[in-house]
């Protein structure tokens, strides 16, 4: 495919506006309004992506998505529309559109999903797609925001996402923890306007009121103890760009009302200032709690929830799925073994059944990091059930022996009767600092992040590294 020439099918007048901008970036753009026109100019210039109006007299986009279902090789079809709504989106999407836009078509946002310009002509593989195994609707997302998934759940929260991504309307995301939230959050900035500004994430739950107030707001020169100079708050960092407000019913209601004026005013006052300071903040907020409930317990802010609850995504649990579950394991797998140098690796049909089978209570991010295990475990593969680690069920000495076995030949020390066993090699305390450094690496730092990977609070956490700061260690 030439990764310099577009193809519209389409009315001119609803596409030549662009046209300049393409050939100033040196694209050249092709038109089409039917779907013998269409075909023809696929097979002599091999456009990188087609971009197609869902229907024009004589002229129906699924038309068109048949023949690129049918195909060897077909471009990416994105369907753009003046239009949009949520349920046509799912349709198309779930017939193998790319993705599915909301006009006008804008030069920032078609940069985003073209594919890098070839070098040299050296590695020809035309055999070799990006995602080989997988179907043109089931990853979707602009740079590496991809949301995986072709489930009907999935895609409906999608298409809402994208009919709504470059409004300023506020987004309310709940779901249980592990679902994709912030990766949610991600996706509507980077398929914004706002993509080249700032996006802040905070999350409530971290900070007490006082220091919460101070990091949302920012805070003057003496305005408490420790205050030494003036300072920023996320709201004035984020200007012009995105903030996300992660887990926003932890936030307290003395808080949650200064919160309200920003949404209603596009202004704030910073602690202990006098001068008011004006944003333009698009702002986007998530919960795994029920805030409804919350807001007739008293504990939420119902005018606030109202206007947060503008537009409201309600991502599915993992265990809702259905064969996602196999395609995001897919996809982890895939993704591990290519960071840690290894071949494709397979799953065997009882490892596949017991992922289908499994509740899922961490949702995403617990088959994520299973599936980094399960990697390691299993080397040159293939996945097998004993290398998810869920519990001593199903392991033998045998087992023990197959995965320890280089280690087991250096030391030469006998392999452990049983999983118990196995574990009391290390100590208990040693074990854990390893688990807790493994959170933050995983996490890139992030301490809030790691207390939920490993079901403990953040102070606990706190309080664990200041002792390994005490003992020598940089953390």
């Amino acid at each position: 495919m030439s990764a310099r020439t577009v193809l519209f099918i389409a009315e001119p007048q609803s596409v030549t506006a662009v046209f300049p901008t393409l050939k100033a970036a040196g694209l050249q753009a092709g038109l089409a309004d039917n779907l013998t026109g269409a075909l023809g100019f696929i097979r002599k210039s091999q456009p990188c992506l087609v971009f197609c109006r869902p229907a024009m007299q004589g002229f129906d986009a699924r038309s068109l998505l048949d023949q690129a279902r049918a195909a060897d090789a077909f471009p990416p079809v994105i369907i753009f529309t003046p239009n949009g709504n949520a349920e046509e989106a799912t349709r198309f999407l779930s017939m193998g559109a790319r993705d599915y836009w909301v006009e006008p078509l804008a030069w920032d946002k078609i940069k985003l999903v073209l594919p890098p310009e070839p070098t040299a002509p050296q590695q020809p593989e035309p055999t070799a797609p990006s995602q080989p195994q997988r179907p043109p609707a089931a990853q979707a997302g602009p740079g590496k925001f991809h949301i995986i998934g072709r489930h009907e759940a999935v895609l409906r929260v999608l298409a809402l996402a994208r009919q709504v991504a470059r409004s300023k309307a506020t987004v309310l995301i709940s779901g249980e923890s592990g679902t994709g939230k912030e990766m949610f959050a991600r996706y509507l900035h980077h398929s914004s306007d706002r993509t080249d500004k700032p996006f802040v994430a905070i999350n409530c739950a971290a900070l007490p009121e006082h220091l919460l107030e101070s990091e949302l707001f920012g805070h003057e020169k003496g305005a408490f103890t420790g205050a030494i100079s003036r300072k920023p708050g996320k709201f004035e960092l984020a200007h012009g760009g995105t903030i996300l407000l992660d887990e926003i019913t932890e936030m307290d209601l003395g808080l949650q009302a200064k919160l309200l004026r920003v949404l209603q005013e596009s202004e704030f006052d910073r602690v202990g200032g006098v001068e008011t300071v004006s944003v333009d903040v698009r702002v986007l907020a998530t919960t795994n709690r029920d805030i409804e409930g919350a807001v007739a317990e008293g504990k939420f802010r119902q005018d606030l929830f109202y206007r947060l609850n503008v537009i409201p995504l309600k991502l599915p649990a993992l265990r809702e799925r259905g064969d996602d579950v196999l395609l995001l394991a897919e996809f982890f797998a895939n993704k591990f073994s290519a960071a840690y140098g290894l071949g494709q690796l397979a799953f065997t049909e009882n490892a596949k059944n017991w992922l289908m089978d499994y509740d899922w209570p961490g949702n995403v991010r617990e088959l994520q990091n299973l599936m980094e295990r399960a990697v390691l475990l299993a080397g040159a593969g293939p996945i097998q059930t004993r290398h998810f680690l869920m519990g001593d069920e199903g392991w033998t000495p045998d087992d023990l022996t197959s995965v320890g076995a280089e280690q087991q030949a250096a030391s030469q020390t006998p392999p452990p009767a049983s999983m118990a066993e196995a574990l009391s090699v290390m100590p208990l305390h040693e074990m854990e600092k390893r688990l807790i450094l493994k959170s933050l690496e995983e996490t890139t730092g992030n301490r809030t992040r790691a207390a939920e990977l490993l079901g403990i609070s953040v102070r606990t956490l706190r309080n664990k590294l200041n002792e390994y700061k005490k003992q020598g260690l940089d953390v």
